[in-house]
């Protein structure tokens, strides 16, 4: 017989594919989750979700929820968090509390009965700006840009002499530059989940995953993956909404694939107190993405509206070096971009999405929080 599991925030896009990956081969999965509005709606359990998944409702900040979820368990995965770079710039006591004193609740808890592994959700977006090459070919991180720079369109990472840097795959070594509340939110859940795990003898992981996307993914949350943000805006008929001039790189990496990451997260004995990049090595302009889906949902003729404006925490390069997961997990992604676009493109028909990206572009402008 295989494991009980815990996952929190099992009931989402992530969480509900992990589960139907670790009941595939044998493991029984428990669900915390609180069925956020944001997220889901108001439609009470989600359909998606797997009948053998055994859902609680209640709030990671719950100590009693947070201990009845526990009972019994051998293995969590700590999911479970608000997730949104503009929307925590101004929800900064929610993200606060959700994000980091859940995860304290969640840790309090393991504290008094630990179990044989934790895997933290973790996020690229705790590096800022990645790692770049100087014109000289010295390798350095990159700097937050300045308002200045910013206001005069000029959306480069640039070097104290002005010249124009080259990014680089980002490797787990490169030190955290927090632009936002939501970064700092994750790099408190990783850490506190190192620390603790690491006092009360709880093997632990940290993924730190980069641009998710995928089937199941919230397509009414303004706040969410980019992806679905697209996505949303498509099916309503609108051209998708780009910051910036939309050059700036990412890594788009399939749920299939961060699935399967933290499924080896938790088998391989060597990942214990360690931190990956879970991405797929590959890199894209969120220009190209928005192309792309546009292309497969056969709504070509919406051609991106480039706002050429910044969002205050959001940085201009960050890929994913997975050097060091392919060497100790075992690693490899397998979802090609056009494969996993092809299959979302497949899952988007007939659905309906709330469009609320402009709501959130004029709340965020009407905070100060565009430039």
């Amino acid at each position: 017989m295989g494991k009980q599991i815990l996952i929190t925030g099992g009931a989402g896009f992530i969480g509900s594919h992990l589960a139907d990956r670790l009941l595939a081969r044998g493991d029984r999965v428990r669900a915390l989750d609180n069925l956020s509005e944001q997220v889901h709606g108001r439609v009470g359990r989600p359909d998606y979700l797997d009948p053998e998944v055994e859902l609680v409702v209640g709030d990671v900040r719950d100590p009693q929820a947070v201990r009845r979820a526990l009972a019994g368990v051998d293995a969590v995965y700590h999911f479970a968090a608000a997730v949104g770079v503009g929307q925590s710039m101004y929800a900064i006591a929610d993200y606060t509390a959700v994000n980091n004193l859940g995860t304290a609740v969640l840790l309090e808890a393991l504290a008094e009965r630990p179990v044989e592994r934790l895997v933290v959700a973790s996020s690229m977006s705790i590096y800022g700006e990645g790692l770049f090459r100087a014109p000289d070919g010295t390798i350095q991180p990159g700097e937050e840009r300045g308002l200045a720079q910013l206001q005069r369109g000029d959306w480069e990472v640039r070097d104290v002499q002005g010249h124009a840097l080259a990014p680089l795959a980002t490797p787990e070594w490169k030190q955290p530059s927090l632009a936002s509340v939501y970064a700092l939110s994750k790099y408190d859940q990783e850490r506190m989940c190192l620390m603790v795990g690491r006092a009360y003898r709880i093997p632990t992981v940290a993924l730190r995953f980069f641009n998710v996307y995928g089937t199941r993914q919230a397509l009414s949350n303004p706040y969410t993956g980019v992806l679905a943000i697209f996505a949303s805006r498509l099916l309503n008929g609108n051209a998708p909404m780009i910051f910036e001039d939309g050059l700036q790189q990412r890594d788009f990496v399939s749920v299939y694939d961060v699935a399967r990451a933290a499924t080896l997260a938790l088998d391989v004995p060597e990942a214990a107190g360690r931190v990956f990049n879970i991405g797929s090595g590959e890199h894209h302009t969120v220009r190209q993405i928005a192309g792309r889906i546009a292309g497969v949902m056969g709504r070509e003729y919406l051609e991106p509206e480039v706002t050429g404006k910044y969002r205050v925490g959001d940085i201009r390069h960050c890929f994913a070096d997975i050097s060091l997961a392919r060497q100790v997990l075992g690693y490899v992604p397998e979802v090609r971009l056009e494969d996993g676009l092809a299959e979302l493109a497949g899952w988007l028909e007939g659905r309906e999405a709330e469009d609320r990206v402009a709501e959130a572009k004029e709340e965020l402008a009407a905070r100060g929080l565009t430039v």
